[in-house]
């Protein structure tokens, strides 16, 4: 039995992923597949030991709630049929580059920055397009999805 092509998507409230969300559920209708949008989180402070201490209030079930609940405002109510979210504790790329395993296409957004830096990926975007297991797809929050 074939399995559907899996697109992951990197999502984290910005315009530009909100941008990578949309396209990478118009990319799955075209070619019938399933979108899994994840979402990374870091304890601060577990990145090194100048980082703050470990923030107390963070919610893991509220941030999964917030996630799906940001799904239905970028696609609406049943525009989210396709979509799988899944919220993973990690650095960005990292949780990213792993979901991807097995993938048909990674989507992650790219930060417009302006002039001269506009033309430079950002962190998680270029470190994705060099480590990911699958093709990868960058969307510029400036490009029109639709």
């Amino acid at each position: 039995m074939d399995r559907l092509p899996r697109i992951v998507v990197g999502i984290d409230g910005s315009p530009s992923s909100q941008a990578a969300l949309r396209w990478a559920v118009r990319y799955a209708s075209l070619v019938g597949g399933t979108v899994e949008a994840v979402s990374a989180w870091e304890v601060p402070g577990m990145a090194s030991w100048s980082a703050p201490a470990v923030d107390v209030d963070f919610d893991e079930e509220q941030a999964e709630q917030g996630l799906v609940e940001e799904v239905r405002a970028v696609l609406g109510e049943n525009g989210g049929s396709l979509v799988h979210e899944r919220l993973v504790r990690g650095n960005a790329a990292d949780v990213l580059v792993d979901a991807a395993e097995g993938a048909e296409m990674l989507v992650v957004g790219g930060r417009g920055h302006g002039g001269f830096r506009r033309a430079l990926l950002g962190s998680v975007s270029q470190r994705v397009a060099q480590h990911a297991p699958c093709a990868v797809t960058i969307i510029r929050p400036d490009v029109p999805v639709e």
